[in-house]
């Protein structure tokens, strides 16, 4: 049995997410919660916010043991992209893109 939690149309892009995913992935919550909260990153603070979601999951919906969890699944698609405009010397314009992300995270129980 597994708990998951999701993260919509984050305004963060993608490959910013996956650093710090990759950090946390396969590790028990408590470690998971200390590396998001000593990491110098702005996917931290919607990652750690995601995590406590997770965890509260996993222990009203599931009845399932806090101090056993651990990350099982985590990874981060594309979301919608912002298209907009800059404009640039002699009336040229450039489109800048702001990319958005969705966020799936899994906790398990250790057996």
């Amino acid at each position: 049995m597994e708990a998951r939690a999701y993260l919509k149309n984050a305004r963060i892009a993608p490959r910013k997410v996956q650093i710090v995913l990759d950090l946390i992935r396969g590790k028990d919550t408590e470690t998971a919660m200390a590396i998001l909260q000593h990491t110098p990153k702005s996917a931290c603070e919607y990652l750690e916010k995601l995590l406590k979601s997770a965890i509260a999951n996993a222990e009203n919906n599931f009845g399932m043991d806090r101090d056993n969890l651990y990350i099982s699944e985590c990874f981060v698609c594309p979301g919608p992209i912002m298209k907009r405009i800059m404009p640039r010397a002699q009336g040229r314009a450039f489109r800048i893109l702001k990319r958005t992300s969705h966020v799936t995270l899994a906790v398990k129980e250790k057996e």
